[in-house]
């Protein structure tokens, strides 16, 4: 959409602190990029996943037909125009509603997205966060530097990650609620001021330099929230762990080099377990313990370890199971079990590297720089069956985000809003129901071969 003054937003150059491999490295069994971009993964060989079980009922190796080629969505482009609202597939249209808006600012590729009710917040390049209601421009505003890589709401909190290693706090102001100004970041200043005074509190990271623990130096790549402890984590590309206490900004943890490479997903989990991947090709799960001065995480297990970067993590708490999307497209998943997390299996459905994933009810969703949405249902015994492949972007998936459609929802199906933000600078909104039918059996149904 573009704001009443008309015209287009023009795009800010942005740099980063440190340089990372160029996203086309990743598309090398895809369509060439018609556009470069810095970005938080590595192009790795994989070795660890193939041998995985596979329990996905749609994707085989021995002539099955891929989701993406049976999916009711990939029949044609979206005919979905500019600010304009087109009626919804009919309920007998596989059970879904598919695409049901789009929205595009030209300012800059969309990194980051959140949403909360009928509220919509997007982060780009451009380091702009704009603040959408019912799919209409708000509100927006502005950091001063670094490109918006995270994005969490809490209530009427907005807090952003950035490409320049900080974490910045918004609110709306109580008489105007489309002004938003910020009110702090982490850490707090004096929080800095206090730890800058002592040596120890200092760490080097390269030579003759150095900087202070509670600070991140590089991207800040994602952030999680345990809102039950008011607690915030950050992960970033200086491969460190951060733990923030909410109420007053302060750095409450540090864990040094949690990972041998940057960090680029991190998720508050279950059972007191929060959740790390790495561009190393590690997954971390580390448990909390709430001490009178602080936090104390300890890692207990390393759940993966593969060539393939880590990209993507999402935790589904309605069946304790953690999902892990990699560089070479596969989706790696555990599931919670008396003695631990246990490898699950393997969601095949992507070709090239998953970049963003989420969980609603019993779906999954995994976002890929194929373009594409694979959506997947969890069935008993932890079979995964994909019930569609979402296109109609042009450029890889970045963010994904996923509210409960209250409105169409029933008791025996839930429908979701899925929001998707992509590097064609637009977010696509898609309605999308719970008890569809999968793709087998529409190949069933319809006789495709």
């Amino acid at each position: 959409m573009r704001n009443d003054e008309g015209g287009t937003m023009v795009m800010e150059q942005q740099t980063g602190l440190h340089s990372r491999p160029n996203m086309g490295t990743l598309f090398q069994q895809s369509e060439p990029p018609s556009f470069s971009d810095d970005d938080d993964f590595h192009n790795r060989k994989s070795n660890a996943s193939l041998s995985s079980p596979r329990y996905s009922t749609t994707t085989s190796g021995d002539g099955e037909v891929s989701p993406y080629m049976m999916s009711p969505w990939n029949s044609q482009p979206s005919s979905w125009h500019l600010q304009q609202h087109q009626p919804c597939p009919s309920e007998n249209d596989f059970g879904q509603d598919g695409l049901i808006g789009s929205i595009v600012k030209e300012e800059g590729h969309i990194y980051s997205l959140a949403a909360s009710g009928d509220m919509l917040y997007t982060g780009t390049d451009s380091k702009n966060i704009r603040v959408w209601k019912n799919l209409k421009e708000f509100s927006g505003f502005k950091a001063k530097s670094g490109l918006v890589k995270a994005i969490i709401i809490l209530d009427d909190r907005v807090f952003t990650g950035h490409q320049d290693g900080k974490i910045r706090a918004w609110k709306a102001s109580p008489t105007n609620p489309t002004v938003y100004k910020k009110f702090g970041s982490f850490p707090a200043i004096g929080h800095v001021i206090k730890s800058s005074v002592k040596p120890k509190n200092y760490v080097e990271v390269r030579r003759k330099c150095s900087v202070l623990r509670i600070k991140h130096f590089d991207a800040v790549s994602c952030l999680s929230l345990n809102e039950e402890q008011g607690l915030l984590y950050s992960g970033s590309w200086d491969k460190t762990l951060k733990v923030w206490r909410i109420s007053d900004f302060k750095c409450m943890e540090s864990i040094d080099g949690a990972h041998d490479d940057a960090i680029n997903s991190v998720v508050d989990g279950f059972s007191g377990l929060v959740f790390t991947g790495s561009a190393d090709g590690t997954v971390k799960s580390w448990y909390r313990e709430l001490q009178e001065k602080g936090t104390k995480h300890s890692m207990v297990q390393q759940l993966l370890k593969q060539e393939n970067a880590v990209t993507a993590l999402a935790v589904s708490r309605e069946s304790d199971t953690l999902y892990c999307g990699s560089s070479d497209g596969l989706v790696n998943f555990w599931e919670h079990t008396n003695r631990g997390l246990a490898h699950g299996g393997v969601l095949r459905g992507h070709k090239v590297a998953v970049l963003c994933m989420a969980t609603a009810g019993k779906l999954v969703f995994s976002g890929s720089a194929d373009k594409s949405i694979c959506v997947w249902r969890r069935e008993e015994g932890g079979i995964h069956a994909c019930l569609s492949v979402l296109t109609g972007h042009t450029g890889p998936l970045k963010c994904l985000a996923v509210e409960e459609d209250h409105q169409m929802s029933t008791e025996t199906n839930r429908k979701w809003i899925v929001y998707s933000g992509s590097l064609d600078k637009s977010v696509k909104v898609w309605r999308v129901s719970e008890h569809a039918p999968t793709l087998n059996e529409i190949k069933e149904t319809y006789h495709i071969h």
